[in-house]
């Protein structure tokens, strides 16, 4: 595969001239071209799986060439918080690490009293659109990472003619993997613990990313929500972000039933029957927040943490689902970077140039 056929990993137009988001056109971008025009019909043939090899992963690595491309990917979703990034073929670009995925389109609401700020704030309603996605492998019964990212946009008009500011998050399981015999058992928690020896063949693509995000940032395996407490929030109030947040299935949704499932047939089978494009059910996900947790070990080897006082604060809820060549290529989400203070934007570190 040749080097343009990934599009274009660093900053481009779209990420500069980025003014803000409108809901409808992402949801009209990444419904254009679904993989499979009904889910679950007969003779449907399954998701298809694309590859995150070390090949991939390194790319450009090599002086005297083109720029690293997972480098440069890394260093642009730090910087640009472009929601659609169309490039100059129409066809966005590939994601070198988890590139199979599906994007869900719902409300975030904040039901509890809360010590924070922004949409963290009880009574806090918000349109989120989420890409749900998987590290490396995708079926049920293997060791797999699957993550949540996901964008906030402060209404509940999904017509929403005014382009609005978006905060983002970034959850996952495990980086390394974890063994949950279903998506109602995954934890995604914006801090996640690392044991890279569960990825199996997959643990140089795992150490590559490691050593990427390192150079990008200054702490990669932790993404702070201070975008989410920030949004919405009066000129000169203080921020007041939570230092971790947890994701999770709550506790009333159906196991779907099967064996070898892809994770992308879990997540459609929680809100459609198979072959009926019309919703028949919610998928509702609690929002956890903590302030108390440290970090221990080693990412290379075994790093955890040990977080405390987790408090349910809200739920997300998703009423559509597609997987989409645009919702795997064009949709981006912007990954916060790290603050000393997570309530202090001066306090923003620097960035390798």
């Amino acid at each position: 595969m040749s080097a343009d056929s990934f599009g274009i990993e660093g900053l481009a137009r779209e990420d500069a001239e980025f003014q803000g988001s409108r809901f409808s056109e992402v949801r009209q971008a990444v419904w254009a071209n679904p993989y499979q025009k009904l889910w679950g019909a007969p003779g449907t043939p399954p998701f298809e799986v694309f590859p995150a090899n070390l090949g991939a992963a390194l790319r450009g690595v090599l002086p005297g060439g083109r720029p690293w491309l997972f480098l440069s990917a890394a260093e642009r979703a730090l910087s640009s918080r472009a929601d659609l990034r169309w490039g100059p073929d129409g066809k966005g670009y590939r994601r070198i690490v988890h590139p199979s995925g599906i994007v869900l389109f719902g409300t975030w609401e904040i039901s509890e009293e809360t010590p924070y700020s922004g949409y963290f704030r009880q009574g806090s309603r918000a349109l989120v659109v989420a890409r749900y996605s998987s590290a490396a492998r995708t079926r049920r019964g293997k060791a797999r990472s699957l993550a949540m990212v996901g964008r906030l946009y402060p209404t509940t008009d999904p017509e929403h003619a005014e382009r609005l500011p978006t905060a983002s998050f970034i959850t996952q399981e495990d980086f390394g993997g974890t063994h949950s015999p279903s998506i109602n058992q995954a934890v995604f928690r914006n801090a996640p613990d690392t044991t890279p020896f569960r990825r199996g063949f997959g643990v140089p693509v795992l150490l590559v990313t490691g050593i990427v995000l390192e150079l990008a940032e200054k702490q990669p395996t932790f993404r702070q929500v201070y975008q989410i407490a920030e949004l919405g929030k009066p000129a000169g109030e203080p921020t007041r972000a939570p230092k971790f947040m947890q994701v999770t299935m709550a506790p009333g949704q159906p196991v779907t039933p099967g064996d070898d499932l892809d994770f992308r047939d879990e997540v459609m089978a929680q809100i459609y029957d198979p072959g009926d494009p019309a919703p028949k059910r919610k998928l509702v996900f609690r929002i956890e927040t903590s302030d108390t947790g440290v970090t221990k070990g080693n990412k290379y080897v075994k790093e955890y943490r040990e977080i405390t006082g987790w408090h349910f604060v809200g739920t997300m809820t998703f009423t559509e689902a597609v997987a989409s060549f645009n919702g795997d290529r064009v949709l981006a989400f912007n990954h916060p970077p790290w603050r000393e203070d997570r309530n202090d934007p001066s306090t923003e570190a620097k960035r390798r140039k």
